[in-house]
């Protein structure tokens, strides 16, 4: 991993079958941009794979840590990386940002006794502009996920860097990802669920939103157990082939270099 940005994928897990049966890792991603280290959706087990990660990821180098939504697919570790990333609140330092239904209420996911841990803690809303240390980064629209859920596009000099997280699909989807460079997108779904009351994206609605928003590269991943069997590095091939976009699947341990792209 370079000097420049960058994303790590410690996991690639979607849906609870493929998380339970840890058949792909149900870690978070470790986003590196302006030197800053940020964890995104710290799922089960993403402290043990910091620790298995060559080189070792240091948690407690860690600068923040950001929750899409609630679900604990993407939140299981949050509280472990808070107290880390703080040195078991030693050093008042870092920042967790979260939609406010992670933080207080009966679907609170952190912790009480860490809420003071860290520097900062902001709750997301919809459609809204956030800074860390000279890194920028705004808020999605709310997604339609049955809890808050909101994506995630990082603000870069060479073109932003998006993350579609879960959610059902709708037709304003793509405004909150226009102008995107790098696409990373959620595709648990192979095929759209047959009763269509599983709010979470198929292969299909990923291609008819990657063509819509046309970044330069989209990264699909979250898989469930559909898409695994059907192998997402051949179905992003010949995504790319029909698009004329790059496309690639991201497997587990897959580091990306944005800078070199």
């Amino acid at each position: 991993m370079g000097d420049g940005d960058w994303i790590k994928f410690l996991g690639t897990a979607g849906a609870r079958f493929v998380m339970a049966r840890q058949v792909r890792h149900s870690a978070g991603t470790l986003v590196h941009l302006g030197g800053r280290n940020i964890m995104l959706d710290p799922g089960p087990g993403t402290l043990t794979r910091c620790a298995a990660s060559r080189p070792r990821i240091d948690v407690a180098s860690l600068d923040a840590v950001v929750l899409t939504h609630a679900h604990i697919d993407h939140s299981n570790d949050v509280s472990v990386l808070v107290d880390a990333m703080t040195r078991g609140g030693l050093n008042k330092r870092g920042a967790l940002f979260a939609p406010a239904q992670c933080l207080d209420g009966p679907e609170r996911v952190v912790l009480n006794y860490l809420r003071d841990f860290p520097q900062r803690v902001e709750a997301l809303e919809a459609g809204s502009d956030y800074e860390l240390g000279g890194v920028t980064f705004s808020t999605s629209a709310r997604h339609h996920h049955g809890v808050e859920t909101y994506g995630i596009k990082f603000h870069r000099e060479a073109g932003d860097l998006s993350f579609l997280v879960d959610t059902a699909y709708f037709d304003a989807l793509a405004d909150s990802y226009r102008g995107s460079e790098v696409l990373v997108i959620n595709v648990v779904l192979h095929e759209e669920h047959k009763k269509g009351n599983v709010p979470h994206l198929s292969l299909g609605q990923a291609e008819a939103l990657i063509k819509d928003i046309s970044p330069r590269l989209a990264v699909l991943t979250h898989f469930g157990m559909t898409m695994l069997k059907a192998r997402p590095w051949e179905l992003a091939a010949r995504m790319s082939e029909r698009l004329g976009i790059e496309v690639r699947a991201a497997s587990d341990g897959m580091t990306l270099e944005l800078d070199e792209q």
